[in-house]
């Protein structure tokens, strides 16, 4: 039973550490502005009310109204402006249309040469994904291998994990590609 609950514990964590990091992977992706309107682009740009900062989906609804349009309606009037001096300071480059009751971002299409940035920093994104996967993959292989050494697993254990742990690997790197084309597409939309 011990063999088991080895390699078994092995393949678990490697499974979280990789799905972990298709989440964080997939996050990055989305906090990129697109030209498309995204709660995500603004939930966590920090707010300084009530003496401390909190992020902006901690003081506010935020909504997307329309495809170019994100909405931000604080639960607290008082606020406003301290929500919107937040959004000027944050480095999204978007400007903030307040009328008193709510915060309204118009988001604007993109150009060519900023499309081309955004390609080079989401090819970035996804790549330092893909990397932190094959860590992961290296790591999990020499914890079996330690475990082989150990006497713990024999060796055909011990292969047969680094194969589930190549396939686990295969697998994360292949949804973080597919995070890539989608996120590409959606830079590539006008």
């Amino acid at each position: 039973m011990q063999i088991l609950n080895s390699t078994k514990s092995i393949l678990d964590q490697t499974t979280q550490r990789m799905q972990k990091t298709a989440d964080v992977t997939h996050h990055e992706f989305q906090s990129i502005r697109t030209g498309r309107a995204s709660i995500t682009l603004v939930e966590s740009v920090p707010v300084d009310c009530y003496g401390a900062i909190q992020p902006l989906k901690s003081v506010a609804s935020i909504s997307t109204p329309g495809a170019k349009t994100i909405a931000i309606q604080p639960w607290d009037p008082s606020v406003i402006g301290a929500i919107e001096k937040a959004l000027q300071k944050s480095d999204l480059g978007l400007t903030p249309n307040n009328d008193g009751k709510m915060i309204r971002i118009n988001i604007p299409a993109l150009t060519e040469e900023r499309r081309g940035e955004l390609d080079r920093v989401i090819r970035k994104i996804a790549e330092d994904g893909r990397v932190s996967i094959r860590n992961i993959r290296q790591e999990a292989n020499e914890a079996a291998k330690r475990l082989e050494k150990d006497k713990t697993i024999s060796e055909d254990e011990s292969r047969g994990t680094q194969k589930k742990i190549q396939d686990l690997t295969n697998k994360y790197v292949k949804i973080i590609d597919e995070l890539l084309v989608k996120k590409e597409q959606e830079l590539k939309e006008v």
